[in-house]
């Protein structure tokens, strides 16, 4: 073993606190690298977007009964719900999205996904990172997530991490399917470039992430005799280059620990209680909340996973195998029409929404025809099954243009009848809004070029 590789690994436990699973100054080290691909994606720019919060409906929303309805269909296709007029005069919703349906003008609307995987974990991967999931279980072995990409590329602000996951869980002894979720992580990228995980619940009164404190048992005496060991070792390398790097990201792992700007990221009380109040008081809203306040910090993308309500029936998450119409009209859609708007309204009012893009989608969608089954799981009189022929996904923000519908499903909500659009071609969107190359390559850890993302962006939807 070299000199130097002794001398870093002492250094990486020198006595830092843990932090997504790493140490602190490793991950400051990631951050460091790929100066050159920051300033080519930046020349690449096709948006505006500096961030991007990704709400995702883990579970699959059923498109033809939120944003693609098909009224002139049979009742057994249509469903129950009757659709509305919005503020685009041409475009219609769902009724039960009366605050969405006065915001139209800021969505883009792209009723033609399409991909062919009918489970939940693996498909979830084709929206996360835009490439088909890997014939394996084993999460390392998965493409990079998006924010794990601009992890890579060195984007955020400090003292926050530029990638965050909101994942909230609730009490009770219910299913959590989420954790087990393709392509959330950095996959084969390595874990330094993994999301920070929150799966504590915002709308807790104990809320509060701890990954910012020192471990248990560390005083700060400790913390400042580390930080003397650190510059005793810097004076006696051999190796000062790597050394002073190190360093330096050892200070801002310090600085991190230290910072009240980053604990005061994920302090809701500072909210006014009538903005809480507007994306709603429950774990779902609270989330949408508590990544604006982490965009605006400088956090690069912040996903948030549709929680785990805890209600204890056959239809858990957007997942409606039965229940559909009851669970969309009472569950699901007020919290979501309320906390999409809220962001909506709470960006532009900050001047954030030009430079922020936001995504709402599932992994896939619903049947066409209710009771039909597709996978497995099936569904009952009053559901509808997995299926991922075609589904619907909503752009805003980011340079994106709005009040406009891109592609279309047929007469059933079948299948795209116009402009299919993959996942992967979604996802590359994403990055040409967040100037990140076309067709960029990364290394694996084998030292492999990897085209992250192969598809094509959707350049018409952009202002």
């Amino acid at each position: 073993m070299t000199k130097r590789s002794v001398s870093r690994r002492n250094l990486l436990y020198a006595g830092t606190a843990g932090f997504m699973g790493l140490s602190l100054p490793d991950f400051y080290a990631a951050r460091a690298v790929a100066s050159e691909s920051v300033a080519e994606q930046t020349a690449a720019a096709i948006g505006r977007a500096k961030s991007c919060i990704l709400l995702f409906m883990w579970g699959g929303p059923a498109h033809q009964d939120t944003w693609d309805m098909k009224p002139k269909a049979p009742r057994e296709i249509r469903g129950e719900f009757q659709p509305i007029s919005t503020k685009v005069p041409d475009i219609q919703i769902c009724e039960h999205f009366p605050l969405l349906a006065q915001r139209t003008d800021q969505l883009a609307i792209i009723r033609s996904l399409t991909h062919t995987n009918v489970d939940h974990t693996p498909s979830t991967h084709f929206l996360l990172t835009g490439q088909p999931p890997p014939p394996t279980s084993d999460l390392r072995m998965d493409w990079p997530s998006m924010g794990s990409v601009l992890s890579r590329l060195g984007r955020g602000r400090p003292p926050l991490p530029p990638f965050v996951s909101m994942r909230p869980k609730v009490p009770g002894d219910v299913p959590r399917f989420v954790e087990e979720s393709h392509g959330q992580f950095a996959g084969w990228l390595g874990p330094v470039y993994d999301p920070l995980t929150i799966d504590a619940n915002p709308n807790d009164v104990s809320y509060r992430v701890g990954d910012f404190d020192p471990p248990q048992g560390v005083i700060r005496e400790r913390i400042d005799s580390r930080k003397s060991l650190l510059a005793m070792l810097e004076t006696r390398s051999h190796d000062l280059a790597p050394m002073r790097n190190m360093e330096r990201h050892y200070e801002r792992a310090f600085a991190l620990m230290n910072s009240a700007e980053a604990k005061g990221a994920f302090d809701l009380t500072q909210e006014r209680p009538e903005m809480r109040e507007r994306y709603g008081m429950n774990p779902h809203g609270q989330s949408v909340l508590q990544a604006r306040r982490l965009i605006e910090r400088g956090v690069s993308l912040v996903t948030v996973f549709w929680p785990n309500d805890g209600i204890k029936n056959v239809s858990v998450y957007w997942d409606t195998h039965s229940r559909n119409f009851v669970d969309l009209k009472e569950r699901l859609m007020p919290v979501a029409d309320r906390a999409f708007s809220a962001l909506l309204d709470d960006l532009k009012d900050r001047g954030l929404l030009d430079e922020t893009l936001v995504i709402w989608t599932g992994e896939f969608g619903r049947t066409p025809r209710i009771g039909q089954r597709n996978s497995d799981a099936g569904a009952g009189a009053d559901g509808r099954d997995h299926w991922p022929g075609c589904f619907t996904s909503v752009l805003a923000g980011g340079g994106i243009r709005g009040g406009q519908c891109y592609g279309a499903s047929d007469r059933y909500a079948a299948y795209p009848a116009s402009n299919a659009v993959r996942p992967m071609d979604l996802v590359a969107t994403v990055y040409a809004a967040l100037g990140v190359p076309q067709h960029l390559e990364l290394r694996d850890q084998q030292s492999r070029p990897m085209v992250i993302c192969p598809g094509e962006p959707l350049l018409t939807l952009f202002s």
